[in-house]
């Protein structure tokens, strides 16, 4: 086995040129970051419709990169903050179903509440909120979420005190 192993190795070092990576190139790294750092600036000024655009393409050349949950994150933020809040949701949730690994995963999930707050579907923002809460408790999210639930609660106990 170990004679097999060392044959192979010496198969694919005649085969393949010395100092070849596997490893995206080096530019390609520097490209997609530059592209994303632009595309944040413009997002920072509220320029809305020029970020998203510019997420969707980074997407569409970057789709492999470290930066893609990010940037699908930023394409719901845009969405957000245009007033589309049933495509920020789809954003969101993309991130959650294609980004398992991410760090904006509570970040999305928070936003889902906020999302279905702004739709007037508290039943499933407060499972979102919950959610957030539960699954990612030490982080700033988890604060914001704690934060709306007990918006909502209040705003329950206001109801039920206006029906008696």
């Amino acid at each position: 086995m170990r004679l097999y192993a060392i044959g192979i190795a010496l198969v694919f070092s005649t085969l393949i040129p010395a100092g070849l990576s596997f490893a995206a190139p080096k530019h390609m790294h520097d490209t997609s970051r530059q592209l994303y750092d632009r595309v944040m600036t413009e997002f920072k000024h509220r320029e809305y419709d020029a970020a998203l655009a510019g997420f969707s393409l980074f997407l569409e050349i970057h789709s492999q990169s470290a930066l893609a949950a990010n940037a699908q994150y930023w394409i719901g933020e845009c969405h957000y903050h245009m007033g589309r809040y049933k495509e920020a949701l789809n954003s969101f949730y993309n991130v959650i179903m294609n980004y398992p690994l991410s760090p904006k995963q509570a970040a999305s999930t928070l936003k889902l509440g906020q999302t279905y707050t702004k739709l007037g579907d508290h039943d499933n923002a407060r499972v979102m909120f919950d959610r957030v809460v539960d699954q990612y408790p030490a982080t700033s999210e988890a604060a914001l979420a704690r934060k709306a639930i007990e918006l909502t609660a209040g705003m329950y106990e206001q109801d039920d005190g206006q029906s008696n």
